[in-house]
């Protein structure tokens, strides 16, 4: 993997949501990106108790996924088995890290 991607992928991960797990079986690598499937863009931020009036609008801010299309786990960045899932991004780990110890250390 190249540093410089690396370096971006592990960039600003409290609002993209991407992060890295090593499995300390199998000694593989897992990238995960929570993928954001079409939630309309809403404004958030910090309601004044006051005015009852939004401020500190954050946007698309701080999400913890990102936009199908923002996606740095691709073929052309040098990934292999790329997939996506519903459910638990560790439970999937934990599934694929499993079947990879059974096929390749019976």
């Amino acid at each position: 993997m190249k540093n410089k991607l690396l370096q971006r992928f592990l960039c600003k991960t409290e609002d993209t949501g991407r992060f890295i797990v090593q499995s300390k079986i199998t000694g593989i690598t897992y990238f995960v990106e929570p993928i954001d499937h079409g939630k309309p863009d809403k404004l958030w931020g910090d309601l004044d108790p006051a005015t009852k009036k939004l401020t500190g609008d954050y946007g698309n801010t701080r999400r913890g996924a990102i936009k199908k299309e923002d996606s740095l786990i691709s073929k052309e960045n040098g990934f292999r088995n790329i997939s996506t899932f519903k459910g638990s991004p560790l439970g999937e780990i934990d599934r694929r890290d499993r079947e990879y110890e059974t096929l390749y250390n019976p």
